[in-house]
């Protein structure tokens, strides 16, 4: 048996380090609000919170401008976003929110729900329920509505990219179905 002495408290540094060997789904949340497409990307998505009702969540920092705005919203959509959409992710991360969707064709459902295009998986959802948890508020989306490309009708010259992309040892990455 080893015996080994902790630190009296983890430092945000070390507790990154150590997060990071845990690949993390890259997603867009969006709406549009007051006729102006919003998102921010996360990678703090949990698939699977709960079947009845049909929950995921969502951890966003408690210093989002942009989630006041989105939390609002009637529906928002969740574009679980694809290896092929890693330079995307930068675009839309960006801290100029007015240039985040230049040169993206966004979807918008009738009651404001955002996706991206081409992405692997798509989530319609409404807000269920949010809790403050330190640093973040841990936001509980209710799933609405699904949509992925796997099985759907693509044409044969144009298969669709289903290959997730991750966030892991802080770099975005694809990760590929066997």
């Amino acid at each position: 048996m080893t015996t080994i002495a902790r630190a009296a408290a983890v430092s945000p540094d070390a507790l990154r380090e150590t997060f990071s060997h845990f690949p993390q789904a890259v997603a867009l949340i969006g709406a549009e609000v007051d006729g102006t497409p919003l998102g921010l990307v996360a990678s703090t998505v949990t698939a699977g919170v709960s079947l009845d009702p049909p929950l995921i969540s969502v951890a966003v920092q408690t210093t989002s401008s942009t989630w006041p705005l989105l939390r609002a919203a009637p529906t928002l959509g969740v574009s679980l976003l694809g290896a092929h959409q890693s330079l995307l992710v930068r675009q839309l991360a960006s801290k100029d929110r007015a240039s985040r969707f230049s040169g993206i064709d966004p979807v918008i459902t009738t009651d404001g729900a955002l996706t991206i295009p081409g992405s692997p998986a798509h989530l319609w959802t409404r807000l269920y329920n949010e809790v403050e948890a330190g640093d973040h508020t841990v936001a509980l989306l209710e799933i609405l509505d699904t949509n992925s490309l796997e099985g759907t009708d693509v044409r044969a010259d144009d298969p669709p990219n289903t290959d997730a992309l991750v966030f892991h040892r802080s770099e975005f990455k694809g990760m590929t179905a066997p």
